[in-house]
């Protein structure tokens, strides 16, 4: 989630985290040396040139597809897990699919689908439910698998036998209910690069989108789209130092982002760092973009310090 999946996982580990879910063999490979392979699932499936990798390697294939299941069982049909598409029509298998025939001998230990909505009230969640359950009474699974983080806050019901959320554990609000138990975890910084003094009538940035109305100091720090702070917080977005806020003037640009610290009342200088304002839940409502997105479009040019 822009974290850095190598500090991530060790402290999810240490937190009591058994099962951890990437997306490419990649990504599992890269984190083989931390954490036991077995406990690592890789969820876009396999292909024919991923097979003796993977079987090295150790970690587990999330199964979506026939052809897959025909590769797993062709190789000797080891632990895997397998997914059923309960609604979402993206990655799985259909629930016509979903037969003991086609799954018979295989060493399932998760059997999963993922929610479309869960961070809505509408009746799609429980017709997923109801799906997911009855394509999994003919499947022997040790485990199944449903609820993302939305998906916990419907309820036990959905959480079944292991629930896998992403965004809450990142700090993300994914339903209201949920807000109260999750604590922000990032707290992007930036470097004062320059402080001006400009009157009334004089326009900020690219294509003026901001033009002042008084007189006031202007900083410009060391942000932007190529880090992963995105246009949409143009005339949007906030930093603050210590109890201060300062709103952001103008438009994001790739590197640099300009803001109006009059209130700091000249206690700010040329090197200093502000605190950008990314409470998730709120700076997507600044900035129109999702939550995941904020967080998964931090880049590597920021450094990560944890504590």
């Amino acid at each position: 989630y822009g974290l850095g999946a190598r500090e991530v996982v060790p402290r999810l580990w240490a937190a009591g985290c058994r099962d951890f879910f990437v997306a490419h063999w990649s990504e599992a490979e890269a984190l083989a040396d931390l954490i036991p392979a077995e406990s690592i699932a890789v969820l876009n499936g396999i292909c024919e040139a991923d097979i003796a990798p993977a079987r090295a390697l150790g970690a587990v294939p999330v199964l979506n597809t026939p052809q897959q299941i025909s590769l797993w069982r062709a190789a000797g049909g080891a632990k895997c897990h397998v997914m059923i598409d309960s609604g979402i029509n993206r990655l799985g298998l259909g629930p016509e699919q979903a037969t003991s025939e086609l799954l018979d001998g295989l060493e399932i230990d998760i059997l999963m689908s993922h929610l479309a909505s869960a961070d809505e009230d509408v009746a799609q969640n429980g017709q997923q439910l109801a799906v997911f359950l009855e394509s999994g009474n003919a499947i022997k699974a040790q485990r199944k698998s449903l609820a993302n983080s939305a998906g916990i806050a419907l309820g036990e019901d959905y959480c079944l036998d292991l629930t896998r959320p992403g965004l809450a554990v990142y700090g993300g609000v994914p339903r209201l209910e949920l807000a109260s138990g999750i604590k922000q975890v990032v707290w992007p910084e930036s470097r004062i690069l320059q402080i001006r003094q400009l009157v009334s009538g004089m326009p900020v940035g690219y294509n003026a989108t901001y033009t002042t109305t008084d007189t006031i100091s202007l900083a410009t720090i060391s942000l932007g789209y190529a880090d992963g702070y995105f246009r949409g917080f143009s005339n949007t977005g906030s930093c603050r130092s210590g109890p201060e806020h300062f709103p952001l003037v103008g438009r994001v640009s790739m590197d640099l982002v300009t803001v109006d610290i009059s209130n700091s009342r000249g206690q700010l200088a040329e090197g200093d760092w502000l605190a950008v304002e990314f409470q998730l839940d709120h700076a997507a409502n600044a900035s129109g973009m999702s939550q995941y997105e904020l967080l998964t479009g931090l880049e590597r040019r920021f450094e990560r310090i944890w504590s």
